[in-house]
């Protein structure tokens, strides 16, 4: 617990007028000042003491109503105090909160409602530390306060915001084909459908006896199979595309990174397998429809900032190509554009907060859909979307 006491203004006015009381008592002789000014130092020392006697000792707990506040979202911190103290003062609270939330985290202490509350909002993404609870008490004269800090820090996670994007135009599986179902591919018959090696726990009811006579061993029936329905999401976050970070964050990075988020959230929202990438291959997240999966990717995206270098593209994706690849970047000139090959993705779109002269074209070379990223990240998913229409990727 950390104490600070010093003089208020009124407090080092007192003392300042006692003392220039006491100096005009010698020079004039008036002991009326003498008294004036002994009475302004002794009430003075008698208000130090009073704030500095008491020995208080207190238990902060808080609770915050989400898990993970999201940038722009409000949500609220409830906090318990419990003072143990000779006498209860009155004063001021506040908790300690860091640039990157606002609100109004204070109030007068005891509060009415008996409990400490007060609304935060996301201002930038990061692990962030809410406390230590400072009580500050002031004596009945307004001469010297006491500021005390009790408790523990909160950590809290403040995750990049989800923007709402328009949907792709058609869902679209490996290779450019829509995503379906082998039955449907195949046909109703169910002698059709694609048979696999029979795995413990399958049902005996799905064995496929003609494959089983003609392989010898157990086969069952493979009835849903989605043909790829993956999604890969790439941030490039290599220290070459991004400008030197300062005392802020960078607004362009930022972007970038509420994109990455956004986009990953609505390809699964759409029913793709999604896997988010940073440029030099670190998996950054999975969604696969639970809540988990989300909740640990905003978290990973939490923390990320530019560094390191990017690596080639094609031994991200691997050997087999999605369907949508969303690749964003920062600066990127012509020469790197040319180099960016998706490598037989379905929906191939890139993404830059700084496309050079030339860029674009070299990269549409290769079959992406170019998009500049402002500071209006739907809208920059959006001129994509529009734009994959106008090439051909028509609705139904």
């Amino acid at each position: 617990m950390r104490r600070r006491r010093t003089l208020t203004a009124r407090g080092a006015g007192a003392l300042v007028a006692a003392l220039c009381c006491m100096i005009a008592a010698n020079l004039v002789g008036a002991r009326i000042l003498l008294y004036i000014g002994l009475l302004l130092a002794l009430l003075t020392v008698f208000s130090v003491i009073a704030v500095r006697a008491p020995r208080r000792s207190g238990v902060v707990t808080r609770q915050i109503s989400t898990d993970l506040l999201t940038v722009s979202e409000t949500s609220r911190v409830s906090v318990r105090f419990t003072l143990r103290a000779l006498r209860v003062p009155r004063g001021l609270w506040y908790d300690v909160l860091p640039d990157a939330v606002s609100g109004d985290s204070g109030g007068e202490y005891p509060p009415e409602t008996g409990q400490l509350s007060y609304p935060i909002t996301g201002v930038r993404r990061g692990v962030w530390s809410l406390g230590p609870l400072m009580l500050r008490t002031v004596d009945p004269f307004g001469l010297a306060q006491r500021e005390e800090a009790f408790g523990d820090t909160r950590s809290i996670t403040v995750v990049p915001e989800i923007l709402t994007l328009a949907p792709l135009a058609v869902r679209v599986g490996a290779a450019g084909g829509t995503a379906h179902t082998s039955s449907a591919r195949l046909g109703q018959g169910s002698d059709n459908l694609s048979p696999r090696g029979y795995i413990p726990g399958d049902s005996m009811r799905r064995i496929h006896w003609r494959a089983t006579a003609h392989r010898g061993h157990l086969m069952v029936r493979q009835e849903e199979e989605e043909s790829s329905p993956d999604a890969v999401v790439v941030i490039d976050r290599s220290r070459s595309r991004w400008p030197v970070a300062g005392a802020d964050a960078d607004p362009e990075f930022e972007a970038a990174v509420s994109l990455c988020a956004s986009s990953a959230v609505h390809l699964a929202a759409e029913g793709y397998s999604v896997d988010v990438l940073d440029s030099a291959g670190t998996l950054l997240g999975t969604l696969r429809g639970h809540e988990d999966d989300r909740d640990g990717l905003l978290v990973a995206l939490a923390m990320v900032s530019p560094r390191g270098e990017s690596r080639d593209l094609a031994s991200l994706i691997g050997g087999t190509p999605p369907g949508p690849l969303v690749y964003i970047t920062g600066r990127l000139d012509e020469e790197d554009a040319a180099l960016l090959r998706p490598s037989g993705a379905a929906a191939p779109m890139l993404f830059s907060t700084d496309l050079l002269p030339g860029a674009a074209e070299a990269a549409g070379q290769h079959g992406w859909t170019v998009s500049p990223l402002g500071s209006d990240v739907a809208e920059a998913w959006e001129d994509a979307v529009s734009a994959r229409i106008g090439v051909g990727d028509v609705p139904g």
